[in-house]
């Protein structure tokens, strides 16, 4: 609805106002992209700490930026001259809808102010961060050699273990079959003992052979117990050597 002959002079002069602030809005909408799609290039993140900042904030193109801030500012000095004019025009009509358009002006203004100021935080954290990840390089390339050490210590160490680990276990596996072969020997040997015992029954020996017998029995058990303790011993001291 056009309001150019609307309310006396002020219409005409609302109506100019506004069309113009319309075109800078445009404008400011245009340039807000712009900016932030240099931003999001991928040459944008390799700043200095040297790069221009823009109202102290930081943005990918000051000269960009700062003719948006100034357009912003036409804008808003526009509203406030739309703003005391509107009020002068008699139907009320008329005045709510000036009212109502010179709000969504400023309420637009605002929110592409606040885009690009956030627009500018994230330049400035940017930034930062690439600075402090040049310092974390810089620190690295001059202690790589010193890091590149302590890990080949570490994997020296950590291969050391695996191969004791790996010996203890085969010298367990040793031991154990080592005590199940005498254990089946002990079994054996009580068999062929009672097979013996009712032999001599049978053709009626002395109990003086058999108490030999008994004697060279528990021999036995002494030899095969004590390879086992001697086994045993021979496995911690072994265990201990490599450790």
């Amino acid at each position: 609805m056009d309001f150019a002959g609307g309310g006396g002079g002020g219409g005409a002069s609302l109506s100019d106002m506004h069309q113009r602030a319309r075109r800078l809005l445009l404008s400011v909408r245009d340039g807000v992209a712009r900016i932030e799609r240099l931003a999001s290039a991928p040459t944008s993140s390799s700043y200095s700490s040297s790069a221009p900042l823009v109202g102290g904030s930081g943005a990918g193109d000051p000269a960009a930026a700062e003719e948006v801030r100034r357009e912003m500012a036409q804008i808003q000095g526009l509203c406030a001259q739309m703003d005391r004019l509107w009020r002068s025009i008699p139907a009320k009509g008329q005045r709510d809808i000036w009212k109502r358009k010179v709000e969504q002006l400023s309420e637009e203004v605002d929110s592409l102010k606040d885009t690009l100021h956030k627009h500018s935080l994230r330049q400035r954290k940017r930034i930062l961060e690439a600075k402090e990840r040049a310092e974390l390089f810089e620190r690295a390339n001059g202690e790589s050699s010193h890091i590149l050490q302590i890990f080949d210590d570490e994997a020296q160490a950590r291969q050391s273990a695996r191969n004791s680990s790996r010996t203890l276990d085969e010298a367990f596996a040793t031991g154990v079959a080592i005590l199940e072969k005498y254990s089946d020997q002990r079994e054996r040997l009580k068999r062929v003992q009672r097979k013996a015992l009712d032999v001599l029954n049978i053709v009626g020996l002395s109990n003086s052979v058999l108490k030999l017998i008994e004697r060279r029995h528990r021999v036995d058990k002494k030899i095969a117990y004590g390879g086992m303790i001697i086994t045993v011993v021979l496995m911690v001291a072994f265990w201990r050597l490599t450790h």
